[in-house]
């Protein structure tokens, strides 16, 4: 576990992420609050979500072929200098009380800047630490990322709850991200040198070859990509904050929150614990009681159940993230794992953001609480159909393979 943290390239790679996470946080925060406090709209609320995933589903390929191809370690830098000036931009907007389609249109730019970041962020992990070592710095990974949501939203809730406007919080936000910056570029990757690619559609495709021959990771993306577009109830946070909770933002920073301190907990201890065993077992396991947590969240009306039901369905949701990117990572030969990071990215923004329109829509026809629920039955419909659909996963044993069996197959019929 602490073997990690010794490394001093995993260490600048960790105060970056977390600089960057807690300043995203923060403005995810504070844009979703001054959305609903100018039009207490849901749908307002889920096409924000909308906006933020449409240009990283639209850029997946384009941005998993550019990790491939260029210095990962410089498309980090240069999106993360990116979200500085972005982070600004809501800052004057906030300031400027702009309306929601300013708003719309600067959380397009960051879906943008986001397409790019992710892939090359992701796939410089291995090439930062030690082989043996990737799983825990996957699993550290993630633990930044939980304590990133947890602390982004409850400090952003806090602040504006005191009084602060919110572009002071989010200026706040532009200087966090200049830090992650400055720690991103001290970096020093065991980067192969730069091989040129064309960008063909057959080069882009190649990571989406991969993932349907390694049918583990089509696994883990398809019970990941439809649990959550189904059952996530984030952009509702807003609604059950004011409405449903009776409370205000400062409640809503806490309800941000509480699924990723789940996370954080369940992050900590699988990075302490051995090589996980029984993986697939424990992933459909895990989603399924995602599922249950909310349908419990969506009914609940006590602040204390909601938080406890939220902070379950995060720690549970953390083995799916864990053991996703532990896959896409170990079981991808380095020249595609651009493209293949792009794809998980593009999965995760399917289901996180367009889960989060499909969330506004329906309960803006339905009602908030029919939205949760009939979500949280969705994903135990989802991983009944993965159990059975994908016998892989139900198999999966072990993260990391023993062997680089699958290696030598994924590099020989990569596109180039």
């Amino acid at each position: 576990m602490m073997r990690t943290l010794r490394v001093r390239n995993y260490r600048l790679f960790a105060g970056s992420f977390l600089c960057s996470g807690l300043a995203l946080q923060m403005l995810a925060t504070v844009v979703l609050w001054d959305l609903w406090t100018q039009t207490e709209d849901p749908l307002v609320l889920g096409i924000a979500g909308l906006a933020r995933a449409l240009p990283v589903i639209a850029l997946a390929l384009v941005a998993g072929h550019a990790s491939d191809t260029f210095s990962r370690k410089r498309i980090l830098i240069s999106t993360q200098t990116a979200f500085i000036g972005i982070a600004a931009c809501f800052a004057w907007a906030s300031w400027q009380h702009a309306g929601p389609n300013i708003w719309y249109a600067l959380l397009a730019l960051s879906g943008c800047v986001r397409s790019f970041n992710g892939p090359s962020r992701h796939s410089l992990v291995p090439l930062l630490v030690p082989s043996d070592t990737v799983e825990s710095a996957i699993a550290w990974n993630s633990g930044i990322f939980q304590f990133c949501a947890v602390s982004g939203p409850v400090i952003a809730g806090s602040l504006l709850q005191l009084g602060m406007e919110s572009w002071h919080v989010l200026a706040a936000a532009a200087l966090l991200l200049a830090l992650a910056t400055a720690f991103a570029a001290r970096l020093d990757p065991a980067e192969p040198p730069p091989q040129p690619r064309a960008l063909t559609l057959r080069a882009m495709l190649a990571g989406m070859g991969h993932i349907r021959r390694e049918r583990t990771i089509l696994a883990a993306l398809t019970l990941d990509l439809f649990g959550v577009l189904f059952g996530g109830a984030t952009a509702l946070l807003p609604i059950y904050a004011d409405e449903i909770l009776n409370g205000g933002p400062a409640l809503l920073g806490w309800l941000k929150a509480a699924p990723y301190l789940g996370a954080l907990v369940m992050a900590i201890w699988l990075a302490a614990r051995p090589t996980m065993r029984h993986a697939g077992r424990s992933l459909l396991l895990a989603v399924a009681l995602f599922g249950v947590s909310m349908i419990v969240f969506g009914l609940s009306t006590v602040p204390w159940l909601s938080m406890l039901m939220l902070f379950l369905s995060g720690a549970f949701d953390n083995i799916s993230v864990v053991v996703r990117h532990t896959l896409v990572q170990m079981r991808t030969p380095n020249e595609l794992r651009g493209r293949v990071s792009a794809l998980n990215s593009l999965f995760i923004e399917c289901s996180n953001e367009v889960g989060a329109f499909e969330s506004g829509l329906v309960a803006r026809l339905f009602g908030p609480v029919f939205s949760v629920v009939s979500g949280g039955v969705g994903t135990l419909v989802v991983v009944g159909a993965s159990a059975l659909a994908f016998p892989e996963v139900r198999r999966l044993q072990k993260l990391v393979p023993d062997t680089d069996e699958n290696a030598p197959e994924a590099t020989a019929t990569a596109a180039p």
